[in-house]
């Protein structure tokens, strides 16, 4: 299913999101935070951080693979909990001592500028599939 880039250019392929590319560089940043936590963590608080933030673009491009707009959207909503499950996550190392705040805040940045691309992503989506037919 394609979409249009903010530019106008036609998306062939769910890399050329602009939303898939801005979770992709959370995920790094979210595997560099989770790299921080201590060993007793490992699978728990950083496998979480980690499963939670590779969701995010996982399901943006699952979504843009299906046929059915439907789907896309249940799929870009799947992908914004994540986002906000892996923001309570980060927010729950901070209240644990794990992360200080500056460590954690361009992760919340990158996130909270994410969550707004998916909104307006589903708003576009329904925009274009609803608008009526013109023969």
């Amino acid at each position: 299913m394609a979409t249009e880039k903010s530019t106008g250019q036609s998306v062939a392929s769910y890399r050329d999101l602009l939303v898939w590319q801005k979770s992709m560089d959370l995920v790094v940043k979210s595997y560099e935070l989770a790299k921080r936590l201590p060993s007793n963590e490992t699978y728990g608080l950083a496998t979480q951080i980690q499963r939670s933030a590779v969701s995010v673009p996982a399901n943006i491009a699952e979504g843009y693979g299906r046929h059915h707009l439907g789907d896309y959207l249940h799929h870009v909503s799947v992908a914004n909990g994540s986002l906000k499950e892996l923001e309570t996550h980060l927010l729950i190392g901070q209240k644990l001592s794990y992360f200080r705040e500056d460590q954690i805040k361009p992760a919340l940045q990158l996130s909270s500028e994410t969550g707004r691309m998916l909104r307006a992503l589903a708003l576009a989506l329904r925009k274009k599939y609803s608008a009526p037919k013109r023969s």
